[in-house]
C-alpha cells in the first residue's frame, strides 16, 4: 500500500460519522424476466461521510488541517469505524474470536481475518490495520502469551516465534481492535462557514484502501 501514514482520523469526529460497506453486483436481466448474478469484487469497500461527525468549529478545522496533511487524496490513514472496530459481536476481545487457519507445523505467519455469517456464504475480511498492542492470539485454545508472537500493525499479519509455531492440524485464533485503511474520495474540501453555522453539514467523503 503506497503513500500511507499511520495515524488516526480524530476519534471524537471519525464516531459519529456515517458509512458502511458497498458491494459490487452485475446483473443481467433476461427476456424472460430471470436474473444473473455477478459478484464483481471479492471484498467489499467501505466509504463513509465524516462530515456528519463535524458539530463544532473546531472540529471543523481539526478536519482542515488533516486534510492538508494527507495532501487531498495522496495518503491514506486509519478510520475507527464506530459499527465494525471489533473481532467479536459481543463488546469484548477474546483471543477466541476469529479462526486465522490451521497450523501445519511450518507455517509461522497468519493473516487476520473477520468472518461474517456462518451458514450459506461466510465472508472473510482481510483485516490489516490492527489497533497495536490489541491482538490477543491462542493456538488449539489455549492463549500464547505476547512474547511468543509478533504483529504487523501495518498489514496485520501474525508471526509465531519459530519455538512456537502451531502444530499440525491446531487452530490459530485471534481478537483484535481494528482500524480502516481509509483516504480522503475528494481533493477538494469545499467549507461554507455560513451554511454550517447555520447547522448545515459539509461533506468529506472518505473510502477505503484496498491493498
Amino acid at each position: 500500500m503506497t503513500g500511507f501514514h499511520e495515524v488516526l482520523f480524530p476519534l471524537d469526529i471519525a464516531l459519529k460519522s456515517a458509512g458502511g460497506p458497498e458491494r459490487k453486483t452485475e446483473i443481467v436481466t433476461f427476456g424472460s424476466g430471470r436474473e444473473q448474478r455477478n459478484a464483481r469484487w471479492a471484498h467489499s469497500r467501505r466509504r463513509y461521510d465524516a462530515g456528519y461527525g463535524v458539530k463544532t468549529f473546531d472540529a471543523l478545522q481539526q478536519v482542515v488541517a488533516f486534510f492538508e496533511e494527507r495532501r487531498g487524496q495522496l495518503y491514506g490513514f486509519r478510520w475507527r469505524d464506530r459499527l465494525d472496530h471489533l473481532s467479536s459481536a459481543s463488546g469484548s476481545v477474546t483471543p477466541q474470536d476469529q479462526l486465522l487457519g490451521t497450523g501445519d507445523g511450518s507455517n509461522a505467519n497468519f493473516q487476520l481475518v473477520k468472518t461474517y455469517g456462518s451458514l450459506y456464504a461466510p465472508y472473510a475480511r482481510p483485516v490489516t490495520k490492527p489497533v497495536p498492542g490489541s491482538v490477543r492470539v491462542a493456538v488449539a485454545g489455549s492463549e500464547i502469551a505476547a512474547e511468543n508472537f509478533s504483529c504487523d500493525t501495518a498489514t496485520g499479519v501474525v508471526t509465531f516465534a519459530p519455538d512456537r509455531i502451531p502444530s499440525s492440524g491446531a487452530a490459530v485464533t485471534a481478537g483484535f481492535v481494528f482500524d480502516v485503511p481509509v483516504r480522503f474520495d475528494t481533493d477538494y474540501l469545499e467549507v461554507d462557514l455560513s451554511a454550517f453555522a447555520a447547522g448545515a453539514i459539509p461533506k468529506i467523503p472518505l473510502v477505503e484502501i484496498k491493498p
